[in-house]
């Protein structure tokens, strides 16, 4: 295998600020496999006007935003089950203190792919970017492939920004046009299921992303396409064949075949 491939369990927003249910989520995607837990910051002050002021979105906004207490409680929890914290960061207000925590990876979100200051800021900041290709034009992805530290530090990921996605707008012939910017790349997945996840594992993508939740039933709307337990668990069995099996071990006859090389082959026909 070249690269490794990391799973991200998303849970997002999905604790609604609750830090007891957020802990639930984490210590279940580290014992789903995940090697990632990602959450979302931001700071509702800063919100423009829009239709989320008067149908409801606001007051969830404001349930699952972030204080930079919780950041670091999270940070925490994630730390305890030994698997490793990151965020999605909408606003370059809030870097200097994603900086503080944890430096090593940051998420550019599809909402934010035309903002050249957000991504040129984490790219001299962070070790490691992943940025969301969904909702964005061919040339503003190509745009963000020129800046300085792009082809060091940034994993492009395929995205279709459709909740959910159905299967025929995937477009998986776009990975093939993301890996010439990107050889290193990723994809986020907002398909119902795993079956996106695993393709784009066998067609070489290092990072995949699902949402996560341990109850589709909870409130939100990233709760509902979210992937269970037991999908995150079969998608990182499914990544743990992929790493073992995809390994090239040369052309010829490998030591476990000898036994039929030596004494079976001819044993029919005399030759």
């Amino acid at each position: 295998m070249k690269n490794k491939v990391f799973i991200v369990a998303e849970i997002g927003w999905n604790h609604m600020g609750n830090m007891r249910l957020a802990e639930k989520m984490i210590k279940s995607a580290k014992k789903s496999g995940a090697d990632f837990c990602k959450f979302q910051t931001w700071k509702v002050r800063k919100l423009i006007n829009g239709s989320w002021d008067s149908d409801g979105r606001k007051e969830i906004y404001n349930k699952a935003e972030l204080t930079d207490k919780k950041h670091y409680q999270l940070k925490k929890i994630c730390k305890k089950y030994n698997i490793g914290f990151f965020t999605s960061v909408f606003n370059k207000d809030d870097l200097p203190l994603l900086k503080k925590i944890n430096n090593k990876i940051i998420k550019i979100p599809s909402h934010e792919i035309y903002n050249i200051d957000l991504i040129s800021n984490c790219l001299n900041n962070f070790e490691k970017v992943l940025i969301s290709a969904g909702a964005s034009k061919w040339n503003e992805i190509k745009k963000i492939s020129r800046l300085k530290n792009f082809k060091k530090k940034a994993i492009l990921m395929h995205c279709i920004s459709s909740y959910p996605c159905e299967s025929k707008n995937l477009n998986f012939k776009k990975i093939d046009y993301i890996k010439k910017l990107s050889p290193v790349f990723g994809y986020s997945g907002h398909y119902n299921g795993i079956n996106d996840a695993i393709f784009a594992i066998s067609n070489g993508a290092t990072y995949i992303e699902k949402h996560f939740t341990i109850n589709k039933k909870l409130p939100g709307r990233d709760n509902k396409f979210a992937i269970l337990p037991e999908d995150l668990s079969k998608l990182s069995s499914f990544r743990d064949f992929f790493e073992t099996s995809y390994n090239f071990r040369g052309l010829n006859v490998q030591k476990c075949e000898m036994d039929i090389y030596k004494n079976y082959r001819g044993r029919w026909s005399g030759k």
